[in-house]
């Protein structure tokens, strides 16, 4: 879902709708992405917006295009996905955190307690 008020560009916001819906499977490999018109349609938004979106994700190589048929998802392009995530959370996420938590002084061993209560209990 778009946010059109959000501070991030609606053509990010594209590509990580469509990134979404391939992580939880809602869009498979192989399968078509839906179209510029789609979401320009449906958002009401410019149909050029819409297609630096998706541009992105052919740079990626998470998207293919078929000419004159559309956007397809790749091969692959799930574990991409997974891959640039994971190393953004690491990367972005996860000193935020620390920061945070040294601001607040929680020692590791509180965090990690609190993250194994939140994901179902000690591992």
């Amino acid at each position: 879902m778009l946010d059109l008020n959000s501070d991030k560009s609606i053509y990010i916001q594209i590509a990580e709708t469509i990134e979404n819906e391939i992580l939880t499977g809602n869009l498979r490999e192989g399968e078509q992405a839906p179209s510029t018109n789609q979401f320009a349609k449906v958002y009401k938004i410019n149909p050029a917006t819409a297609g630096k979106g998706l541009n992105i994700l052919v740079e990626e190589e998470i998207l293919y295009k078929k000419r004159g048929i559309g956007m397809f998802v790749a091969e692959g392009a799930r574990s991409k996905i997974l891959k640039k995530r994971q190393a953004a959370f690491f990367k972005e996420k996860v000193p935020k955190l620390i920061r945070e938590a040294d601001r607040l002084e929680l020692t590791v061993d509180e965090i990690i307690k609190v993250i194994k209560e939140y994901s179902g209990g000690e591992k």
